[in-house]
C-alpha cells in the first residue's frame, strides 16, 4: 500500500488521500507497523518453539517406551531363556504382564497426547485468532435467509 500511495498523483480527491495508509482510514505509520511486524515475528518464534518442544516431548515419550521394552525383554526373557520351563513360563508371563500393562499404556498415552498436541497446538495456531470478533458457526439455514434478503 505504502508503494501505490507514492505512484499516485495528487490528482485524487482529499477524501481518499488518508486511506492508503493500512485501508482503515487512517495514515500509513512506519513505527506501528514495525512494531506490529515484530510483535508477530515474536508470536511466530515462540509457536514454533513451542511446536518443537511439544514434539520433543512425544519423542521422549517414544523413547522411554523403547528403553522400557528392551529392559522388560532383558529382564523376563532373556535372562531366564536358558532356565527350565517353569522358570521360563514366568518369566514369558510376566512379560506379557509388564508389556500389556505398562507399555500399551504408554501406547495409548502417546496417542492420545499426539491427538491433543494436533488438535490443540496446531488447530489453535493455524485458525484460532483472538481478534475479539464473536464466533459465527456455520450455518445454511442462515445463508439461506442472508441470500433471500
Amino acid at each position: 500500500y505504502p508503494l501505490c500511495a507514492l505512484a499516485v498523483s495528487d490528482e485524487r480527491p482529499v477524501s481518499t488521500q488518508s486511506t492508503w495508509g493500512h485501508g482503515h482510514g487512517e495514515e500509513f505509520d512506519f513505527g506501528e507497523t514495525m512494531i506490529h511486524q515484530m510483535i508477530h515475528t515474536i508470536e511466530y518464534v515462540l509457536g514454533t518453539v513451542s511446536n518443537t518442544a511439544s514434539y520433543l516431548r512425544l519423542w521422549a515419550l517414544s523413547l522411554a517406551h523403547a528403553e522400557l521394552s528392551e529392559v522388560f525383554y532383558q529382564k523376563t526373557l532373556l535372562d531366564n531363556m536358558t532356565s527350565n520351563g517353569i522358570v521360563l513360563f514366568v518369566g514369558v508371563s510376566a512379560f506379557y504382564a509388564m508389556t500389556f500393562c505398562v507399555l500399551i499404556v504408554m501406547d495409548q498415552l502417546e496417542c492420545f497426547l499426539h491427538a491433543l498436541r494436533l488438535h490443540w497446538v496446531e488447530f489453535q495456531n493455524k485458525f484460532y485468532n483472538a481478534d475479539g470478533v464473536p464466533f459465527e458457526p456455520f450455518s445454511y439455514t442462515q445463508l439461506v435467509k442472508d441470500m433471500s434478503n
